[in-house]
């Protein structure tokens, strides 16, 4: 049997051979800190737990600060739009990069005392996460390309190496910086040295023109993810947010298909809107959402037992938070679909717009609704601007089309049909969870459903692996 799978991968196209490994290699990637969930829920009490994630979330808040965040969209825009220049245009984002980490650390190291106490950190430790946010863009950047080119081998390698000898349970920030800064480092030299480029005023104009109007949209996407934990333990208390980020923690598995299906499509979705072929896209796109879907359900179907296994009883409230957050996951991933064409058409303040919208109606609602409903309805408050979020998206996607292509790239109907079918059987989940027989009987009942429909399921598995090609 091993024979016959080893053969039958050998003979796959390149294309989705590399679909498959980048897949893989974002779960390699994101994963290990939520396998070590169950260590961190079993060591640390609650209270000290909602800490660490309050921690966590200053920390992704400094990453978009200091970087910009060129490693992600404008980045993966720019290597289709300037695909005759890539090389140099690498470069020159990795030293448009290295100018912002050195210029904000001069600002904290004159004002260090300030910065330490705004985080609570000390100074090694604020070093410690400058220093990550290049390494981790360092790895950004060269993986990025790695994806567009389909070269797929290296990313594996380096991918293994450093999860393996990165102990994140133990070395926390100082550990993780050394280990980036170990196994990322070469990645720099690696992409400079075959752009040949440090500056590049019409590369830099082009990166901070772009992601400079999308900082507000950057922050507002942590202010949706993290403003529950941080308004919870200022509110209620840390053992309260320590629940609720174990049910956020949860939900992150999910997260991952998102960021593995979304690196996966991305190139190929830039590639078919420059080449105004627009409609390939829908059918793919309807069918990552029937599989985010599935996958979100699952969790959602099992969540009182997948609770039980990441954390002691002193978190069991956890498990009715799971459905809203998790049912948010997928209206993520729409919003993505829908952003893919406010980013190739630059139009970042509509993003910001969105975006913006969305985190203040999340402060609000948390601010409004925690007092009297308790810190469980952050679950809830945070599918609502989920919802809200990907709905503008997609209208200020419709606005750009009508305008640019003169065509519309999704059915409303169909569309309606997957996020209300999803919403439904998720409710429906929830609702079981009072019982264990009617919930696996409402499992059992999804089940047989999901068998007779096991074609056209495994259909859409290879519509994902085969829409790479190389570009």
């Amino acid at each position: 049997m091993l024979v016959s799978i080893r053969n039958k991968y050998r003979h796959l196209p390149k294309q989705v051979k590399a679909s498959l490994w980048f897949l893989v290699c974002a779960f390699f990637e994101k994963s290990i800190s939520i396998i070590a969930t169950p260590i961190f829920t079993r060591i640390m009490s609650t209270s000290e737990y909602g800490q660490f994630n309050v921690l966590y979330s200053w920390l992704t808040i400094v990453t978009i600060i200091v970087s910009l965040n060129l490693c992600y969209g404008v980045y993966t825009q720019g290597l289709i739009k300037f695909s005759h220049d890539r090389r140099r245009y690498s470069a020159a984002l990795q030293g448009l990069t290295v100018v912002l980490v050195l210029a904000w650390t001069l600002v904290y190291l004159g004002f260090r005392d300030f910065w330490n106490s705004v985080f609570s950190l000390t100074t090694t430790q604020m070093l410690a996460m400058l220093l990550m946010v290049w390494t981790s863009s360092v790895f950004n950047f060269w993986a990025g390309e790695r994806r567009v080119a389909l070269q797929y081998k290296s990313l594996v390698m380096v991918t293994l190496l450093v999860m393996y000898a990165n102990d994140k349970v133990t070395a926390r920030f100082l550990g993780l910086a050394l280990v980036e800064l170990v196994g990322y480092t070469g990645l720099f030299f690696v992409q400079m040295y075959r752009g040949k480029t440090f500056f590049s005023r019409h590369f830099w104009r082009h990166a901070l023109m772009f992601n400079i109007p999308l900082a507000p949209h950057y922050l507002s996407q942590i202010v949706l993810s993290s403003a529950d934990r941080i308004m919870i333990a200022n509110m209620v208390n840390t053992k309260s947010a320590g629940i609720y980020s174990l049910a956020y923690s949860l939900s992150q598995i999910m997260i991952l298909f998102n960021v593995a299906l979304s690196q996966t499509l991305s190139p190929w979705i830039y590639q078919k809107i420059k080449d105004r072929r627009v409609a390939d896209i829908a059918g793919v796109a309807y069918g990552a959402l029937v599989l985010i879907a599935v996958v979100n359900l699952l969790l959602i179907a099992f969540a009182p037992e997948i609770v039980s296994i990441f954390a002691p009883r002193a978190y069991a409230k956890a498990t009715w938070i799971v459905p809203p957050i998790a049912m948010s996951v997928f209206f993520i991933f729409a919003f993505d679909l829908f952003a893919k064409f406010e980013f190739y058409y630059e139009r970042t303040s509509l993003i910001m717009i969105a975006s913006v919208i969305g985190a203040v109606l999340n402060v609000a609602l948390n601010y409004w609704l925690i007092p009297i409903l308790g810190y469980e309805v952050a679950g809830y408050t945070t599918l609502i601007c989920y919802v809200m979020y990907a709905a503008v998206h997609y209208w200020f996607m419709n606005r750009i089309c009508r305008e640019k292509l003169g065509t519309l790239p999704y059915d409303r109907k169909i569309l309606g049909l997957i996020t209300l079918t999803f919403l439904a059987v998720g409710f429906l989940f929830l609702g079981g969870y009072h019982s264990v027989v009617l919930r696996y009987l409402l499992i059992l009942i999804t089940a047989v459903v999901g068998f007779s429909k096991r074609d056209y399921l495994m259909t859409i598995v290879n519509q994902m692996l085969r829409v790479r090609k190389p570009i």
